[in-house]
């Protein structure tokens, strides 16, 4: 009954997750042709601190990768001189911002989680971002060559079999995680007794937010893992605080980003960088305990 159970689950998260991943992927690709990326790096580097700021928050939202794969395009934009702090913002932002996800968190986790959730990752990455820059970090640079990079480009055009391509493309390097998370996400909900989850990972235990902060960072758990592993732990009653801090921090930071940014990071900034996603990822754990 249990194996049924779980099988039965499995195919049903993975039946959906897949329909949403690509419909909303396809989308997406298919009109990103008309994002105006040099025109939003040009906004980025000559407007108001402010608005730069916002400029690279919206910059995260159409540029889909993971925190690996964001480093290549933070190389680009300070090679381009482009400022500091808004750099850093994007850095942060970048990872734990995706229309894509953001729609699937939507989905199977409710508006007001997708929602909060953006809105805690955006500001704590612009403040963090400034805050750097204020501390003088800049100086923490090392000089950075950049190989094998096309920044993305605007072209005005829809073009359907570029879309196709760059779908599968995304699938092919995302689906794996889609898949694990749904096969967790399905065995903790046929396996593991719901009264361990609320007896000790559910309740307003501040220390679980902490711990779950620490444990995401060598993880390498991407968020469209995250996702459902997230849903069937909060059906099963952990509290949704811990939850996010963990999504937060294991999609913010992991061991091969560290690895890329120590070699265009002196190591003062490379630590500085790993306590910072562990303190946003605390602080949006305490601040999940609001809704």
């Amino acid at each position: 009954m249990m194996i049924q159970e779980t099988l039965l689950s499995f195919i049903t998260i993975a039946i959906e997750l897949t329909i949403l991943f690509l419909g909303i992927s396809f989308l997406i690709y298919l009109f990103q042709g008309f994002i105006p990326y040099e025109r939003m790096e040009s906004l980025m580097d000559k407007s108001h601190p402010l608005i730069s700021a916002g400029i690279a928050v919206l910059f995260a939202f159409v540029t889909p990768f993971c925190s690996c794969s964001t480093i290549p395009i933070v190389v680009h934009l300070l090679r381009n001189h482009i400022r500091f702090p808004i750099v850093m913002i994007f850095l942060f932002a970048s990872p734990v911002l995706d229309i894509t996800i953001l729609t699937l968190m939507t989905a199977i986790l409710g508006w007001k989680v997708a929602l909060f959730y953006t809105l805690i990752t955006s500001t704590l990455s612009i403040i963090v971002g400034f805050s750097l820059h204020g501390l003088g970090y800049e100086k923490q640079l090392k000089p950075v060559i950049m190989e094998n990079y096309s920044p993305p480009t605007s072209t005005n055009k829809v073009n359907v079999n570029r879309a196709i391509l760059e779908t599968w493309a995304h699938m092919k390097s995302v689906y794996p995680f889609l898949i694990i998370g749904a096969a967790i996400g399905a065995f903790i909900h046929g396996a593991v007794p719901e009264e361990w989850i609320t007896d000790y990972m559910g309740g307003e235990h501040w220390w679980l937010v902490p711990i779950a902060a620490v444990l995401g960072l060598p993880l390498y758990i991407r968020l469209s893992t995250m996702i459902p592993i997230s849903q069937m732990m909060i059906a099963k009653g952990m509290a949704l605080g811990p939850v996010m801090a963990l999504m937060i921090s294991s999609a913010g930071a992991s061991l091969p980003e560290v690895t890329l940014l120590h070699s265009i990071f002196k190591k003062k900034l490379v630590f500085t960088f790993v306590g910072s996603v562990i303190a946003m990822s605390t602080l949006s754990g305490f601040l999940f305990y609001l809704i």
